[in-house]
């Protein structure tokens, strides 16, 4: 912690080395905020180019994995354990999160255990998801539920073809 918080913003390529050295996978370009917590960088694997935004909090008991260009923006929770609420001793139960290249978990969306945010989805800021999301699908609200479609414009970074070579 003393050697990550205090850092400036742009100072990535340090906090990478350092969530490598506790266990994090971590690709290329990728942008860990300062004020970001990840409690157990061993169960973290992230892809080349994703962000992980300010004060990010990663409840990571259980494995979550970000894709290629995935946003995990500021405020955003991703919670990979609950407790058994049938259960008299209230066991601990964990579920890994898999969020998928280029999906975007907008600011202070909270993502629960066992869930997986499919290829260019979006949630919105403050939805709560307790299931999986399809590909290119926009969720919002508490709990979430499906309000669009996202038409992403422009070269597929991944490819570089457009996305219409992709079909929908």
């Amino acid at each position: 912690m003393l050697l990550f918080r205090p850092t400036p913003a742009p100072l990535h390529a340090w906090r990478r080395l350092l969530l490598r050295s506790f266990g994090a996978r971590i690709g290329d370009r990728v942008a860990v905020y300062p004020s970001a917590i990840i409690w157990a960088p061993w169960n973290l694997t992230i892809d080349e180019g994703a962000t992980i935004g300010g004060d990010a909090i990663f409840y990571n008991v259980d494995r979550i994995t970000i894709g290629k260009y995935g946003i995990i923006s500021q405020g955003a929770h991703l919670c990979t354990a609950s407790h058994a609420h049938d259960s008299v001793n209230f066991e601990l139960v964990t579920a890994p999160i898999h969020i998928e290249e280029e999906a975007w978990i907008a600011a202070e969306a909270f993502v629960g255990p066992g869930v997986t945010i499919s290829k260019a989805a979006v949630v919105g800021a403050r939805a709560v998801v307790v299931r999986s999301v399809d590909e290119r699908s926009i969720v919002a609200g508490n709990p979430a539920r499906v309000i669009g479609r996202r038409a992403i414009e422009g070269r597929n970074r991944l490819q570089g073809r457009a996305p219409s070579d992709f079909g929908n």
